[in-house]
């Protein structure tokens, strides 16, 4: 790796989000270092990409639901003996359905683990070296389904819900660090994502989308800015982030979201 270039991590750095997080990176100047949960398969893929603007990358295999894997990609991260000059910390999973004798325990709490538990984690691993050196930058994949409750994704909601306020909070300790946070919050992006999390027959899942490429390109604009979120997507999803979700109550931004997550919405609403 090139000691003149810049250093950043990717997180679910494999397809989606994360693979145009890692190009647009590249791109900028920046030597990488990747990660993915789950199969890693696509991440030689990313390496490959990021590899083609000129840009050094080290691919880390760690499954972040396991905090000593966590552990294991800071210390390969030290390892390098270079800075890290930013983290997009973008691994995630969902999961829809039915919480009440549908979804599992098991995966619901592997969710946890990866949205919240491991996200904490790695703040609480890398944040010092920035704090120390005055500057970096951190971005974080979060979602405007953290903005309202989310009946039929009612853990993934929660655990989005949990990263903006945990954001906010630790960027409000360290205000005047050097080190800047950003919220990513997309609505619906054109991934895998849908199919993971059991939403294939959903109205949200069979709807229109976003292109990650343009999701991150917004996500990666606001991190270099500095500001501190950026609501990415469709239109909709801005004004559904932006407005609709801060100004009608709980209950009702619930009801609406139920009507798209709720298992089968979208065959019933291709059968109308």
């Amino acid at each position: 790796m090139s000691e003149q270039r810049p250093l950043a991590l990717v997180t679910g750095a494999s397809s989606g989000i994360g693979y145009e997080l890692a190009r647009l990176f590249a791109a900028d100047g920046y030597d990488l270092v990747i990660t993915a949960t789950g199969a890693n398969d696509g991440l030689q893929r990313t390496a490959e990409a990021v590899a083609a603007t000129g840009a050094a990358v080290t691919i880390i295999n760690a499954d972040l639901t396991q905090p000593e894997d966590v552990d294991h990609l800071v210390r390969a991260i030290h390892a390098l003996e270079r800075s890290l000059d930013a983290a997009a910390l973008n691994a995630g999973l969902g999961l829809g359905g039915f919480f009440l004798g549908r979804t599992a325990l098991e995966d619901e709490m592997r969710l946890i683990q990866l949205n919240t538990a491991s996200q904490v984690h790695l703040t609480k691993l890398l944040l010092p070296d920035m704090v120390a050196r005055g500057q970096g930058r951190l971005l974080y994949t979060a979602s405007i389904s953290g903005t309202m409750p989310t009946p039929y994704e009612a853990v993934y909601g929660a655990t989005k819900a949990f990263l903006i306020s945990f954001v906010e909070a630790v960027k409000t300790e360290v205000k005047d660090s050097g080190v800047s946070f950003t919220l990513l919050l997309p609505g619906e992006v054109d991934t895998n994502f849908w199919h993971r999390a059991g939403m294939d027959t959903t109205t949200l899942g069979l709807g229109p989308k976003a292109a990650p490429t343009k999701v991150a390109q917004e996500g990666y604009e606001a991190m270099k800015a500095g500001k501190d979120r950026v609501v990415a997507g469709k239109p909709d999803s801005k004004l559904i982030g932006n407005v609709i979700n801060k100004i009608l109550p709980d209950s009702t931004t619930a009801s609406l979201h139920a009507k798209g997550a709720r298992p089968c919405s979208g065959l019933k609403d291709a059968d109308e």
